[in-house]
């Protein structure tokens, strides 16, 4: 059963680093897109960054370009989301999506038909 497992998340303060993971059990990331979103209390979830899993260039969400990298490990079959110089608007809980979705299309939650369970990251001023 295709599964994804983020983890990672947590309390930081205004300026530091830390990496998402996003695990897939199952054959859920093969010739498929792999995306970052992101839902903050009270408002829509957000696209932050995809990337197709065979080959192609990464997109990002205009808010979080240079600060943001996604990347893939294809041996672990996992993806992961290295967030720099994070803010305060960067808090919210973040989720693992993965479906086959074109390049046009990357930013809708719809399109996506597998999600992980989020993970939640707060930034402190």
């Amino acid at each position: 059963q295709d599964r994804l497992v983020e983890s990672g998340g947590r309390l930081v303060q205004a300026g530091e680093s830390l990496r998402l993971s996003c695990a897939a059990s199952g054959p859920t990331f093969s010739g498929r897109t792999v995306a970052w979103f992101r839902q903050a209390q009270g408002k829509e979830r957000e696209f932050v960054a995809g990337i197709r899993w065979s080959a192609g260039y990464p997109a990002y969400a205009d808010s979080v370009k240079g600060r943001f990298t996604i990347s893939k490990d294809k041996a672990k079959n996992t993806a992961y989301l290295q967030m720099s110089s994070l803010k305060p608007d960067d808090s919210a809980n973040y989720y693992c999506a993965a479906g086959n979705v074109i390049q046009s299309t990357m930013g809708r939650p719809s399109a996506y038909a597998y999600w992980g369970q989020g993970t939640q990251v707060t930034v402190s001023s």
